[in-house]
Parts: structure tokens; sequence; C-alpha cells
């Protein structure tokens, strides 16, 4: 499917400027959310761009970096493990969203975005189911947020390597979830989540 055609359909309806917005990290037990909104230019040389789940991680490092380079414009919106105990997942995956749109510091026509939809958000949007397999701007948001993500994570293994955070990204792997029974969850882990909270905890979490 040519995602830059789905965008350009949306032009066609008026909306020259076009924001598209996706997050990574809702499912996993440990780590923030992180969501990335970006404006791409009508005519966008990069070729590759698709949802990050299917991209290889070495190309979604390097797409990243084209991504970066090329974009009219680009924010990134991150709300940690405390907040999203605090509020739940689905809503601190919105706030990062709008923390991405607000950071892109630039007008735009209409926001495209996987899945959810902004009820505080003023102006056009459009949620769209699988919008990263669907939408260049959208693909490009997951690029970001995946990238960005995964470079968080790899950085808090240095912190609390017992749990492998490199490797999993704090997704509930087999070895990941071994890891949680033998140390109990860390201040990087999702306490509101069951199979967190079912969990024994060792050392006390602040």
């Amino acid at each position: 499917m040519d995602l830059y055609a789905y965008d350009d359909a949306i032009r066609q309806e008026g909306f020259e400027v076009i924001a598209g917005v996706d997050e990574a990290g809702r499912g996993p037990l440990a780590g923030p959310v992180v969501a990335a909104a970006v404006i791409l230019p009508r005519e966008c040389p990069l070729k590759g761009i698709r949802d990050s789940k299917t991209v290889p991680e070495k190309e979604r490092e390097h797409l990243y970096e084209e991504i970066s380079r090329v974009a009219l414009a680009f924010g990134i919106g991150i709300i940690g493990t405390e907040e999203i105990d605090r509020i739940n997942i689905l809503e601190a995956t919105r706030h990062a969203m709008l923390a991405a749109i607000a950071g892109l510091g630039s007008a735009m026509d209409i926001v495209l975005i996987d899945a959810l939809s902004l009820p505080s958000l003023p102006g056009p949007q459009r949620p769209i189911i699988k919008g990263d397999a669907q939408s260049a701007s959208i693909a490009a948001a997951s690029l970001l947020a995946k990238v960005h993500r995964d470079r968080l994570m790899r950085e808090y293994h240095s912190l609390y390597p017992q749990y492998g955070f490199d490797r999993h990204k704090g997704y509930a792997t087999k070895a990941h979830c071994a890891a949680l029974r033998e140390y109990g969850p860390s201040p990087l882990h999702r306490k509101s989540f069951q199979r967190v909270l079912s969990l024994p905890l060792p050392f006390a979490v602040e």
C-alpha cells in the first residue's frame, strides 16, 4: 500500500499540513509510554517508511535519523511510570500524544492519530485504525516513538541490568517475567498492571 497516497488523499480534502501521531509502549510491564508527532513535507524523499513493528531494528535507527532530518517538524512526548499508574495507561498515552503535538511548535491543518482520539485537542483530527499501516505521517511517527523509547529502555538497563530491558524493552517476555518473579518490580515497573501487582515485592519501591 502506498502510504504517501493516503496522505495525499487527505490533502485533496483541503488539509495541506498533516501531523501524524503514534505511540510506543502501551503494552509493556515497565518503562514510559512515548508518543511522537511529525509533519512530513508534501514531497517526502524517504523510502521504507512503514509500521515500525515491521521494520528491523537497524533500519528503524536509520529511518529515525532520516525522518528527523527531513521532517518539517517533530515532537516527542514521554509519560513515566508514576503517571501511568496514577491516571491509567490510556490517559497516559493521550497525555504523551498531546505533549508530542505541542512539541511540534508548528501550525497544522489536521492531526492523524493511530487508533485514538484526543478529546481535548482543538482543531480537526482523525483517528485511524491501524493508521501506521496506512498513513506515511503516522508511520513516521511510529518509527520516531519506537526508536526513542527503545533508546530510553537501553539506558534504563544500565540502572537495572537484572531485568534485561535492553533486550525486551519492558514487554512481558518469558525472561522478563522470570526476572520479575526473582527480583520483584523495580521503580520502572507499572504497579497498576495486574501482571506486576500479582508478583512479590522483595524491596521497597518509592
